[in-house]
């Protein structure tokens, strides 16, 4: 007797949804996805600012950390799929790859909108039914087990929902958070949302003279209430009153709870890391003898980028006009120290339409890992940016999407 296909209705057409309907489809269900915009993968395409940074090169025990304590719920999911499979798995269909800085991995195209021209096509290739246009306003549960979806006033039956909305970052691209509706509808527990991976905004005006100025291989260390609390090292841009970069996304993570507490917090600028202070203070002291006369600002231009130097002469209350002949050793020392402790207040973090990801979601007790399974509702598998795990910047939030899509995917085998 030939096994009935299993109808599968996937909601959301982003790396997640894209994932878990293919692969869903090549074990075999008949699948429907609805995508509530008019095309899908639009927050791919956007994504790595325009180049898609698919994933990181990492092995298991490095990447984990960068998903917070939330991190081990994942373990069991990368075992089934991880970085060496999805690069084998874009690889296989035509898309080459380019590992860069950092172990992050981009199409070498450098073109985000060719991952989600593979998608598509695989899609297409498994059959996968692709409704855009469609938006799902409710799922169906009967008897604690998914029964079917709502769609534009028409009831679908299904056999299996596959929850893949992506969170409430970038709401142009459709991520304007129905999936955390549509899954506390049916009896699932949301913690907190608060933007994630997003810049912030420093309570200095001032600092909007430095807009422009990106400041690299600098160090970057975070004080709560005075305490410090941790440090990154890489790359730091200013943009109004902002302040944005790599450093700061990543940082961003803990800052924004940081704030929601009403804590104070600060950040110091380490600009030159690679010299302790008795280096540094010994560097000035040759610098100023060697080039004595010169005006100080030409002095500065050797120690940092020419945007910096004004606000730096400002910040050590230096004037303009002194030249380093003249220059008093109490205000070089001024200098040395502001050189490695650039500090700054921060009052509050952008909101959901600059964040990369969204902070909080669906609470990880009421998944089960190994499947994606809801352990509330039966039949209901849910997936990526919708669950309470967020990753750093470097390609870890998207192979944790496309990792759950594809277990959830792999799942519905032991549902025949």
């Amino acid at each position: 007797m030939k096994q009935k296909r299993l109808k599968t209705i996937v909601i959301g057409g982003g790396a997640a949804g894209l994932m878990a309907a293919g692969r869903a489809a090549e074990c075999g269900a008949q699948v429907l996805l609805f995508e509530k915009m008019g095309r899908t993968g639009r927050k791919i395409g956007i994504s790595g600012k325009g180049r898609c940074n698919l994933t990181n090169s990492a092995p298991l025990p490095e990447i984990l950390p960068h998903f917070g304590r939330n991190g081990k719920f994942l373990r069991q999911c990368f075992d089934t799929f991880f970085t060496e499979d999805l690069i084998a798995f874009f690889e296989d269909k035509g898309l080459a790859l380019v590992t860069e800085r950092g172990g992050r991995v981009f199409p070498k195209s450098g073109k985000a909108l060719d991952v989600v021209r593979v998608l598509n096509r695989w899609l297409n290739r498994q059959r996968v039914s692709v409704k855009t246009d469609s938006p799902v306003t409710s799922i169906i549960v009967q008897d604690r087990k998914v029964t079917g979806v709502l769609c534009r006033g028409k009831e679908i039956s299904t056999d299996a929902v596959i929850l893949a909305t992506g969170g409430k970052s970038y709401p142009r691209t459709g991520s304007t958070g129905d999936g955390y509706r549509l899954a506390a509808e049916v009896g699932h527990t949301l913690t907190p949302l608060r933007p994630a991976l997003v810049p912030l905004e420093c309570r200095d005006s001032e600092i909007s003279r430095l807009t422009g100025l990106n400041l690299r291989n600098i160090n970057v260390r975070m004080y709560i209430n005075g305490k410090r609390k941790g440090q990154e090292f890489g790359e730091v841009s200013f943009t109004g009153s902002t302040i944005g970069g790599p450093v700061i996304l990543t940082m961003s993570r803990a800052i924004v709870n940081y704030l929601e507490r009403k804590d104070r917090v600060s950040l110091s600028i380490d600009l030159k890391p690679g010299l302790d202070d008795k280096q540094l203070a010994g560097r000035l002291i040759r610098d100023f003898k060697n080039r004595g006369g010169e005006p100080v600002s030409s002095l500065l231009r050797g120690l940092m980028p020419y945007q910096l130097v004004d606000f730096c002469l400002q910040s050590c209350k230096i004037p303009a006009d002194i030249d380093t002949q003249n220059f008093p050793a109490a205000m070089r020392k001024r200098l040395a120290v502001w050189l490695k402790d650039f500090r700054f207040e921060i009052c509050g973090y952008r909101g959901f339409n600059k964040a990369i990801v969204t902070s909080g979601g669906i609470s990880l007790k009421e998944i089960n890992p190994r499947t994606m399974e809801s352990r509330l509702v039966e039949r209901l598998f849910i997936v990526g940016e919708l669950l309470d795990i967020q990753g750093d910047t470097g390609g870890y939030n998207l192979q944790a999407a496309f990792s759950t899509g594809w277990l959830a995917g792999s799942s519905l085998n032991i549902l025949k």
